[in-house]
């Protein structure tokens, strides 16, 4: 069972991979439309972030991130997936695998948390939103 500060790191790591993914593959983008999308998403992950920073400062905790070898090797792997291959189709299809990640994380993380807090809650299952309609949002691009 995970506790209220676990499941607030995890959002939190879980937000900055998507960020991380996002930064890898903007600039390889050829359609403004998925640029966009890109663009709002990468806006979301922030702003679940800094509610997570704000609530963790509000209560003392310190959150553990991603740790910076993962953020490098997802960089790596997500450049090197686009090397022969640097169509929006392509770059869509690895934006929903990551947000399929991150909904299964969010969706084992909600399962294991028995908590009643509300203030996690809300942010764990804003992220879980995000994710789905991450998913929704790329399908258009596949």
């Amino acid at each position: 069972m995970k506790d209220s500060k676990d499941i607030l790191s995890s959002v939190l790591k879980t937000t900055q991979m998507g960020q991380v993914g996002i930064r890898s593959v903007e600039k390889a983008t050829n359609g403004a439309q998925l640029r966009k999308a890109l663009k709002s998403q990468l806006s979301e992950y922030n702003q679940i972030e800094q509610e997570a920073y704000d609530l963790a400062k509000e209560r003392g905790w310190e959150l553990s991130e991603l740790n910076p070898m993962a953020r490098s090797m997802a960089d790596i792997a997500a450049r090197s997936k686009l090397m022969y291959n640097k169509n929006d189709s392509r770059i869509a299809e690895m934006m929903v695998q990551g947000n399929t990640r991150g909904v299964i994380k969010s969706l084992k993380n909600l399962h294991r948390y028995h908590q009643n807090d509300g203030s996690v809650t809300a942010i764990a299952q804003k992220l879980l939103n995000c994710e789905y309609n991450n998913i929704k949002q790329m399908e258009g691009f596949l």
